[in-house]
């Protein structure tokens, strides 16, 4: 493989791994917070005891995004050169706050962990207030930098050299807002949707107790408050596209020509050659009342731009499908799931309802992939938008394909310690808040 195809594989492994350790270490701390706070409110040990179950696996998995995350920070400046030596003084601002976010999240995080026997309930519940809040702004922070990569500010350029560089400008630059509480939703519905599914899987083997069916409720309760939050954001980013990063828009929604009153595509196969989409299915007029809430808007096509300045729609295109087709299965799970639970009055064990919600406690981490792909994608050929390209950008060094392989095995090596070293649930954890009917024994 040539030097850009293997740095830019690299860098998507590297982010692809990572992206689930972080998502699942931004959402648990607020899930921590949740049921701390529910256990001094109401008084119940159980949102205390599921609290120190998921803490442990909030443990685990910041040991393991520490590490991730440290080999993205050395590939940034061994891949791409070119690229840092034009954005250090711009994105520096973000990875270095993001640096304070993460010892302040360690420090709570530590305090947590190790003070269930020298604190108070009321002080661990005041660790996770921070703990959250550090999670949080160390995504935004990281988001900053990516969406700096979109919508490039806080800087002139003269005689191809930086002047007037503003780092605050660059960190509040016009992409930042809307891809940040996107994505931090989105990491507190996928977290949501993946503990719930921990918790589906284990009702489904028979351990019907009290622990499983709050922690399923509460799990499912975050994730379904965010979820109609993610649809909102969603069209915030869509109409933000339209107006600045209209090739992005374009691709993911395979519209190659110019037109009014353009349809939308679900699905299909784009196809460059022809200018048609495959196999898909059009709803006429729904992408101009979408972005401009007009039936007969013009919405821009590929063709409006010029050759080899715009994403590829095989690529973005499929993705995008992918991620709003997520949405909408874990939207259906959780709506199943919600409507059951007030019709009954308690959590519904029917086997189907729970299949369902295991089958879809995947998609919200799906999502998160496949949106971060038509973002990254869709700015192609570009590494920062309208100012290098990747091939600018990319380090001159030959061998990065050795290098590829090494890092596969080591992010396969750290997936597979992580899967060994995350809790499985004890008797003691979850018949221990059975009663009665409730209570049953492990296999």
């Amino acid at each position: 493989m040539d030097n850009v195809l293997s740095a830019r594989a690299l860098m998507g492994v590297s982010l692809g791994f990572h992206i689930i350790y972080a998502t699942i270490g931004v959402g648990l701390p607020l899930m921590l917070m949740i049921a701390e706070g529910l256990s001094l409110w109401r008084g119940e040990e159980v949102y205390h005891r599921i609290a120190r179950r998921w803490v442990r696996t909030a443990g685990v998995l910041f040991a393991i995004g520490a590490v991730s995350g440290t080999i993205l920070s050395f590939e940034l400046g061994f891949l791409w050169p070119g690229f840092m030596a034009f954005s250090g003084p711009l994105i520096g601002l973000p990875f270095w706050m993001e640096g304070f976010a993460f010892f302040t999240e360690a420090i709570f995080l530590a305090l947590y962990i190790y003070g269930e026997q020298r604190l108070s309930r009321r002080a661990l519940f005041f660790c996770t207030i921070p703990l959250t809040v550090a999670a949080a702004a160390s995504a935004l922070f990281v988001i900053s930098a990516n969406s700096w990569m979109n919508t490039p500010a806080g800087f002139t350029l003269a005689g191809g050299r930086l002047v007037d560089v503003d780092p605050l400008r660059a960190f509040v630059n016009p992409a930042w807002a809307h891809e940040a509480v996107h994505g931090t939703l989105a990491a507190y519905a996928a977290t949501g949707f993946t503990v719930a599914g921990v918790y589906a899987a284990d009702l489904l083997r028979g351990r019907l107790t009290e622990y499983n069916k709050r922690a399923l409720t509460l799990s499912l309760a975050i994730a379904g408050v965010c979820l109609p939050f993610m649809l909102i954001t969603g069209d915030w980013a869509s109409r933000f596209l339209a107006a600045h990063e209209r090739p992005k828009l374009a691709a993911m929604e395979a519209h190659f020509k110019t037109s009014p009153g353009a349809p939308l595509i679900i699905g299909g196969w784009p196809e460059p050659a022809s200018g048609k989409v495959l196999y898909g299915i059009e709803v006429p007029r729904l992408l101009s009342i979408l972005i401009h809430r007009d039936p007969d808007a013009v919405v821009e096509g590929l063709d409006a731009f010029p050759p080899g300045t715009t994403p590829d729609p095989r690529l973005v295109h499929p993705f995008f499908d992918l991620m709003v087709g997520s949405f909408f299965i874990m939207a259906a799970a959780a709506a199943w799931f919600w409507w059951q639970r007030w019709r009954r009055r308690e959590v519904p064990p029917g086997k189907w309802l729970l299949r369902a919600l295991l089958f879809a406690s995947p998609f919200g981490l799906v999502a998160l992939e496949s949106g971060w792909l038509v973002t990254e994608f869709g700015r192609q050929p570009w590494i920062i938008q309208g100012q290098m390209r990747v091939t600018e950008g990319v380090t001159p060094n030959a061998g990065m394909g050795v290098v590829l392989a090494t890092f596969l095995a080591v992010y396969i090596a750290l997936t597979v310690g992580l899967l060994r070293l995350l809790p499985r649930p004890t008797s003691e954890e979850t018949d221990g808040c059975a009663t009665g009917e409730d209570r049953h024994d492990d296999p």
